[in-house]
């Protein structure tokens, strides 16, 4: 039978939290140039698959800024969620498993 677990407010406030910043993160670099610097154009059709790049202009310092800052809540939403100290309280056994329900708790 599965277990139920009775998160803390705070850890669940965490993980959804943490959801968001990363769902932010991943938009954010999917409408970004795909190089960080400004390069041009490339294409090579020479390898086990073609490859293509139109020119990328950078990013310029305020979305370097802005990854910068999503990144770094990102990790710190992280480390808040996988040490908080409810983990001390589940056996062993059951950390995987209340750790997959956490994650998807945001969905129920």
């Amino acid at each position: 039978m599965a277990t139920t677990h009775d998160f803390p407010s705070d850890l669940l406030t965490g993980q959804e939290e943490l959801h968001q910043v990363r769902s932010e993160l991943s938009a954010l670099l999917k409408r970004l140039p795909w190089s960080v610097a400004p390069l041009d154009g490339f294409s090579d059709s020479g390898g086990w698959r073609k490859v293509e790049r139109p020119a990328s202009p950078g990013w310029t310092a305020d979305e370097q800024a802005e990854v910068e800052k999503l990144r770094q809540r990102e990790h710190e939403l992280a480390v808040f969620v996988s040490c908080h100290r409810f983990w001390t309280e589940v056996t062993a056994p059951e950390r995987v498993d209340a750790r997959m329900k956490l994650k998807h708790a945001h969905e129920a």
